[in-house]
C-alpha cells in the first residue's frame, strides 16, 4: 500500500501569491558510485503543498523508473549556543537510489502546486542527464616502481627502490636533506610495494634507509603530488605478501593533505595515531582519495580529514581495528556504566584508546563495505558547525550560493560491519543533504548507533540497517535535527528523539532492550513529522510506550523551546525557564497514541519471533558487556511473521518486494541479505 511520504502543513490558508511556487535553480550533488542527489531551489509556496515527482532511466533506455519524491525543506531550525544556527533555505531535495556505477541516467523531476506554477509549466519540469562515478582504478598505461623493505635480498623487479619515499621522489638521502627532494611520481604512476616491514626508526638518522626516508623524527609520509580522477597516483600492494607499514608509536604515517586524487590498496598501517591524515578544519584536505583492501589496527584514527574543501573520497573493504576493549562493551559516559569501574580491570570513563575509524567532511564521499570495531565511533562525518559562509553567531544562518561547494552533501555510508562503540556506530552530526545511510550492520554500540546531532536541513536517509545490542538507546538527535528518514530499518532497541523537524519513519521494525520505558518517542518542532506502518513491540508493564511531543496541533512549526535551550548570558541569578511551547503527550497503548495524534495508523504490534532467530536482550548488568557477532542470528522474517507485506511502497526502498505490499524492517523475506564488510 502506498501512502502520501511526507507529511502536510495542518493549517489551512488563503491562496495568496506567496503560496504560489517559482522554481528556482537545479542544482546537482556530486555523484556517487550508486546515487545521484539533487536539490531544487523555490521561491513561494509558503503553505507547504507543492511536490516534486521524480522519474529515472538509464541513458537509451524507453521506460522510466518511479523515484522517491523530494523533501521539502524551508525554516527548519537548527541551534546549539555558539556552534549552530542554520535555517533550511527555500528548496526541495533528494536522491535516487542504488543506481549502477559508471553508467550515464536521464533524472527528470516534474513540480506540482495547486496554487499554481509562477513562470509557467515549462519551468517546473528539468530533466537532466547525469552520470554515477565509477569505481577508481589504477591507470593502466602509467610508468610502474617497485619498492622494498630494509635489507631484502632476493632480485628486484626494476626499477626498484628502498622504501617508498625513495620511489616517490627524486632524491632519498634521509635526514635534514629529506625536504631537498621532489615527487618524482606524476599522475597516473603507481609504486607497487613488496611484502615486509616497513617500520618508523626515529632514532635513526639518514643516509640510513632504515627509516624509509620519510621524515627525522615524525616518519611521516608526506604525499605532495597530486594525481587526476583518471590518473591517480597509486600505491599500492605488489601482490607478494603483507605490507605493513609501522609507525613504531608516531603521530602520523601517511601524509596526504596538500595531494588529490591519490590511491591506496592492499596496504596494513599500524602503530600510529593517524594513519591517513586528509585534511585539517580550516586549513587544507585532500580531493579524491581512494582507499581500497587496507588494514588498520592499533591506531587512533584510521582515515580523518574534516576540511570543507576535500570530496570525492572512496573508502572500501577495508578493516579497522582500534586500540579500545575487544572483550567488553562499556559506554564513555552515564552513571549506568560506572557500575563497571574495575571490573576485569576497567576503567570508567574508559581511555579513549581509538576515537574515530573514519571522519570526513564535504561533498562526495563513498564509505562502504568496511569493517569496523573497537573504537569510541566508528564512522562519523564532522560536526563542524554552521557550514563555511554562514555563522551561529553572525550570520548568514545558511550559505550563500558561492559557498555551496564546501557543504557536506551526497554522502554514502553503506554495507559496513560495524561493532564495539563507546559511543556511536555512525555519526552523520553536521551533515546537510542528501546523506545516504543504507544497509549496514551494526551490533554493540554503547550509545546511539544512529547519530544525528545535528543533522542539518535533510535528506538523511537512514535505510534498511540492522542495529543489535544498543543499550544506550537507537537514535540521538538533538538541536533541531532537521529531514531525517527512517525507512525499512530493524532497530532493537529503543527509539527516543530529543529535538528534531521534518522528521519521517516508515516500515520500521522497533524492539526494546529495556533502556527506557517507551518503545517510541518523538519530539519535534513540526507538525508536518510522520510516523507510520511501523512495527512496535511495547515494553511489558511500562506506565506510557509512546510520547509524541510537538507543537499543539494547528500549529505548523515552533522554534521556542529550542531557542530557550542555550545558556543563560546574563551574569545574574539564573532566570526561571519559559513554559514550554511544545505539547508532550503520552500514551500507553498503539491504538491510544494512533487515534490521539493521528500518527502510525497503519502500524502494528510485533515481538521478537516474527525473526528466524534473534533472542531479546536487555540491559541485565550480568549479560549487557557482552559483543555479539551478527552470524550468530538470523534477521530473516519468519513466512508467517506479521511483518511480512505491512509495509508502504516507497520507490527506490521497497522495489522488487515479493509480496502483496512491502515487509517491515530491514530484510525483505524471500530476497538474499545483503553483504556486509570487505568484499573477498
Amino acid at each position: 500500500m502506498a501512502i502520501v511520504l511526507f507529511g502536510q502543513s495542518q493549517t489551512a490558508s488563503a491562496v495568496a501569491s506567496d503560496n504560489k511556487i517559482q522554481p528556482g535553480e537545479l542544482v546537482i550533488d556530486h555523484p556517487t558510485l550508486i546515487n545521484l542527489g539533487f536539490e531544487w531551489v523555490i521561491k513561494g509556496d509558503d503553505n507547504r503543498n507543492a511536490k516534486v515527482a521524480v522519474a529515472y532511466r538509464k541513458l537509451g533506455d524507453s521506460e522510466w523508473k518511479v523515484g522517491m519524491p523530494l523533501l521539502r525543506l524551508h525554516g527548519e531550525r537548527i541551534y546549539q549556543k555558539d556552534s549552530w544556527d542554520l535555517v533550511s533555505p527555500n528548496m526541495f531535495a533528494g536522491s535516487v537510489l542504488d543506481l549502477q556505477s559508471g553508467t550515464k541516467y536521464q533524472v527528470r523531476l516534474i513540480m506540482t502546486d495547486p496554487d499554481g506554477i509562477s513562470g509557467g509549466a515549462k519551468s517546473a519540469v528539468k530533466t537532466v542527464t547525469v552520470a554515477t562515478r565509477s569505481e577508481p582504478q589504477p591507470f593502466a598505461r602509467g610508468r610502474v616502481f617497485h619498492v622494498y623493505p630494509p635489507g631484502f635480498k632476493g632480485a628486484k623487479l626494476q626499477p626498484a627502490f628502498d622504501g617508498i619515499m625513495c620511489a616517490y621522489k627524486t632524491y632519498c638521502g634521509g635526514g635534514d636533506t629529506t625536504t631537498t627532494a621532489r615527487p618524482r611520481v606524476k599522475p597516473g604512476d603507481t609504486i607497487l610495494v613488496h611484502a615486509g616491514l616497513y617500520l618508523n626508526h626515529p632514532e635513526y638518522y639518514g643516509p640510513d634507509k632504515m627509516n624509509n626516508t620519510t621524515s627525522p623524527i615524525e616518519g611521516t609520509y608526506y604525499l605532495t603530488a597530486s594525481g587526476t580522477p583518471d590518473k591517480p597516483i597509486v600505491i599500492k600492494a605488489a601482490g607478494d605478501g603483507e605490507v605493513i607499514l609501522d609507525g613504531n608509536g608516531n603521530f602520523n604515517l601517511f601524509n596526504v593533505k596538500a595531494a588529490d586524487y591519490n590511491y591506496i590498496e592492499g596496504i596494513t598501517f599500524r602503530n600510529t595515531t593517524i594513519a591517513i591524515w586528509a585534511g585539517t578544519q580550516f586549513q587544507q584536505g585532500a580531493k579524491g582519495l581512494t582507499v581500497k583492501h587496507s588494514r588498520f589496527e592499533n591506531v587512533a584514527m584510521g582515515i580523518f580529514s574534516n576540511y570543507s574543501g576535500s570530496s570525492d573520497f572512496y573508502i572500501a573493504d577495508n578493516t579497522f581495528i582500534g586500540r579500545d576493549d575487544p572483550n567488553h562493551l562499556l559506554g564513555w559516559n552515564g552513571t549506568y556504566w560506572k557500575q563497571f569501574d574495575g571490573v576485569d580491570g576497567q576503567k570508567f570513563p574508559p581511555t579513549m584508546a581509538s576515537y574515530i575509524a573514519v571522519k570526513v567532511y564535504g561533498p562526495g564521499h563513498v564509505i562502504a563495505y568496511n569493517y569496523v570495531a573497537n573504537f569510541h565511533d566508528g564512522i562519523d562525518t564532522e560536526t563542524y558547525g554552521n557550514p563555511d559562509g554562514s555563522s551561529a553567531t553572525d550570520g548568514p544562518q545558511y550559505p550563500p550560493r558561492q559557498y555551496w561547494e564546501r557543504r557536506t552533501v551526497a554522502v554514502d555510508y553503506y554495507n559496513n560491519y560495524m561493532t564495539n562503540f563507546h559511543d556511536n556506530a555512525f555519526e552523520i552530526d553536521g551533515s546537510l543533504h542528501n546523506i545516504r545511510v543504507m544497509r549496514n550492520m551494526i551490533v554493540n554500540s554503547a550509545n546511539e548507533p544512529m547519530c544525528n546531532q545535528p543533522g542539518a536541513g535533510g535528506p538523511i536517509y537512514w535505510i534498511r540497517n540492522i542495529m543489535y545490542h544498543a543499550p544506550g538507546g537507537a537514535t540521538r538527535m538533538t538541536s533541531g535535527a532537521a529531514g531525517v528518514l527512517f525507512y525499512n530499518n530493524t532497530i532493537l532497541t529503543e527509539v527516543s528523539v530529543g529535538s528534531s523537524a521534518n522528521n519521517h519513519w516508515a516500515n520500521n521494525l522497533i524492539m526494546g532492550e529495556g533502556v527506557t520505558p517507551a518503545i517510541f518517542r518523538e519530539s519535534t518542532n513540526t507538525n508536518y513529522s510522520t510516523s507510520d506502518y511501523n512495527g512496535f513491540r511495547v515494553n511489558a508493564g511500562a506506565p506510557y510506550s509512546f510520547q509524541w511531543t510537538s507543537p499543539p496541533f494547528g500549529v505548523d512549526a515552533d522554534y521556542t523551546d529550542l531557542m530557550n535551550s542555550g545558556d543563560d548570558e546574563g551574569g545574574g541569578p539564573a532566570q526561571p525557564a519559559p513554559p514550554p511551547k511544545l505539547v508532550t503527550r503520552r500514551f500507553a497503548t498503539l491504538a491510544d497514541y494512533s487515534s490521539a495524534t493521528h500518527q502510525d495508523a497503519h502500524s502494528v504490534a510485533v515481538d521478537y519471533d516474527v525473526f528466524v532467530h534473534v533472542p531479546r536482550l536487555t540491559r541485565d548488568p550480568a549479560t549487557v558487556q557482552k559483543l555479539y557477532k551478527a552470524a550468530d542470528f538470523d534477521f530473516s522474517l519468519k513466512p508467517d511473521s506479521v511483518a511480512i507485506d505491512h509495509g508502504m511502497v516507497i520507490p527506490n526502498v521497497t522495489d522488487g518486494y515479493a509480496g502483496a505490499a512491502p515487509d517491515l524492517g530491514a530484510l525483505e523475506y524471500g530476497l538474499a541479505p545483503p553483504h556486509y564488510g570487505p568484499r573477498t
